[in-house]
């Protein structure tokens, strides 16, 4: 779908974060079995327990404010599962933390492709 003078590297950009989702969900789920639970993996529920909303933008530019904002509530959301397990769970903390370390590189890796973006097709370079 990206297209336009920065799909490369958006798309670049998006298959890692995609590749780093995937690796946040296998150590969540790892945790949680850890912790003598059962991690709920079924997609079909996926949509209802998500953080943010599923929005598709119809050029590159939208795609990355639409995964910009996604990641910007994924980021308050662990924000918030750090102080509620604070001093009850150090190993827990500290997997969440790293997680939301990842999150906000993703923020910043959209925020520079958004700006690089808009430059490009500022009028003063065209």
């Amino acid at each position: 779908m990206a297209q336009g003078p920065h799909a490369g590297a958006a798309k670049e950009e998006f298959a890692e974060h995609a590749k780093d989702e995937l690796d946040h969900a296998d150590r969540l789920a790892t945790r949680i079995v850890q912790l003598g639970g059962a991690p709920d993996c079924n997609p079909a529920g996926l949509t209802g327990r998500s953080h943010a909303e599923y929005a598709e933008g119809e050029c590159l530019r939208e795609m990355m404010q639409e995964d910009l904002v996604a990641e910007r509530i994924a980021i308050e959301s662990y924000r918030k599962m750090i102080r509620f397990v604070e001093d009850r769970g150090p190993t827990t903390r500290r997997l969440l933390e790293d997680i939301l370390a990842t999150e906000e590189e993703h923020a910043d890796d959209l925020s520079s492709l958004m700006f690089v973006d808009a430059d490009a097709a500022s009028p003063r370079n065209g």
